[in-house]
């Protein structure tokens, strides 16, 4: 969609990126972490904001549950709010990622499609696909919310992995394997993984 006829950005204007990231002394990129809900997206997420945080890295965690109670508060778990959730959050990662941010994000994002949407606002070079894979069993023994039980019972409509599929990206940047090993391990195998690529060169 293009834009109004009487919107006109001034972002030519602003400092650029690369003025964020000398300052920041980093290179901003996107960790968009996929998974089952309960698979440890978010649990994973805190662990590696900290270890970046320790590291001198400015970093910015977009978290499902708390972008659904503030700017998405409006939508629900249709797949056209589903589409339209991502869609907002990958505009937001982007405006972070251009200030020189490293962005973790932690969003069920259940098909390929939608992950292919996010991907593309935000920006090949920046987008890096973290597959948090954690069976369903597993996902739902933890079962921290209780989703999982009010989906068996019916109570909660298009949940992805019971009433709704769940599409596991079939080339992810990293896949981390969560049965039988800590969210402080797979932080730390993230954070290897991330270093090369938010170092400056």
């Amino acid at each position: 969609m293009s834009a109004p006829e009487n919107i006109h950005p001034v972002s030519h204007r602003m400092l650029q990126r690369a003025d964020k990231e000398a300052l920041l002394g980093q290179r901003g990129c996107v960790a968009w972490m996929t998974g089952l809900s309960g698979s440890g997206k978010s649990t994973i997420a805190i662990a590696l904001e900290r270890l970046l945080h320790q590291a001198g890295r400015y970093v910015v965690v977009l978290d499902g549950d708390n972008v659904r109670t503030g700017i998405n508060n409006n939508l629900g778990f249709s797949e056209d709010d589903r589409t339209e959730n991502i869609r907002r959050i990958a505009e937001v990662a982007k405006l972070f990622v251009q200030n020189g941010a490293v962005v973790i994000c932690t969003f069920v994002s259940p098909t390929r499609a939608i992950r292919d949407q996010a991907r593309r606002i935000i920006g090949e070079a920046d987008f890096i696909e973290v597959f948090v894979d954690t069976p369903l069993e597993e996902c739902e023994r933890r079962d921290v919310k209780g989703l999982y039980a009010k989906a068996r019972r019916g109570e909660i409509k298009d949940f992805t992995g019971i009433s709704a599929p769940f599409e596991p990206p079939t080339g992810p940047a990293i896949r981390l394997l969560t049965a039988g090993r800590g969210p402080d391990s797979n932080a730390s195998e993230l954070l290897r993984h991330l270093t090369p690529r938010i170092e400056r060169q």
